[in-house]
């Protein structure tokens, strides 16, 4: 199996994404910065049913953090998880702040953040645990602040509560070995860290340190792991295959 984790940037380069995804042909996505529209397409960014529909993923479950309206529609912008298996069950879990329905970008802040927690059946019959999370900002300082510890210890928490075959995904805005991510590094394995990636970031920002992952269980068995080269976002995409 394939899974690809990428902040999408709003699907600002939907074109571009679409071909990578289509190339790759995931199984799972785990995506952060995902809109999507109630109805019709986005003509300034892609939408998550385009994306969906444009690589044949049949599954999709959005957990926005907030909405606000777009051209007397209603856009709906947060995290997303696309699967080509459907859900068992899935959830939201707040992890900082709540849901903004009607949000305003001069009033509220963007810092309202949300974990994801799918469960899939694999071929073989075993459930397989997705975790998708776009981690609090702290735009001082990517080894990140009390806020951060707060938030991946909880993240940490909700994960050590289950059993089984465990994926979490996500851009954290945090670097590979700050003291925020010692409780999910102490938990599974970072992939990010064992690359040694010195990015994950694109030629689009200025910002160059590696703030994005995929962690597993030990009973994931990874076969390959790489961030791509494929210009689809401000993120690269991480591409792992598992068995």
């Amino acid at each position: 199996m394939k899974l690809i984790q990428l902040n999408i940037w709003g699907g600002r380069l939907g074109d571009q994404l679409n071909d990578l995804l289509s190339s790759e042909k995931p199984d799972v996505l785990c995506l952060q910065e995902a809109i999507d529209l109630d109805r019709g397409r986005g003509a300034l960014f892609t939408s998550i049913g385009e994306i969906s529909e444009a690589i044949g993923l049949k599954y999709h479950y959005m957990s926005p953090a907030f909405s606000f309206n777009f051209m007397h529609r209603k856009a709906h912008f947060g995290n997303c998880i696309i699967s080509r298996l459907p859900f068992v069950s899935q959830e939201t879990v707040f992890t900082g702040r709540e849901y903004e329905v009607d949000f305003d970008w001069t009033e509220h802040t963007q810092n309202i953040r949300n974990l994801q927690h799918v469960q899939l059946r694999l071929p073989d019959g075993e459930l397989l645990h997705v975790f998708n999370h776009h981690g609090h900002h702290n735009y001082a300082d990517k080894n990140g602040d009390d806020e951060t510890i707060r938030q991946c210890s909880l993240i940490a928490d909700k994960i050590k509560a289950i059993s089984g075959k465990r994926i979490l995904a996500g851009d954290f805005n945090l670097v590979p070995h700050s003291k925020s991510l010692q409780p999910i590094n102490t938990l599974l394995r970072n992939l990010t860290a064992e690359a040694n990636l010195r990015t994950t970031r694109t030629e689009l920002t200025k910002l160059t340190e590696p703030c994005d992952y995929i962690f597993v269980s030990d009973d994931v068995k990874v076969k390959s792991f790489t961030a791509s080269d494929a210009l689809v976002s401000d993120h690269q995409a991480l591409i792992m295959e598992f068995n």
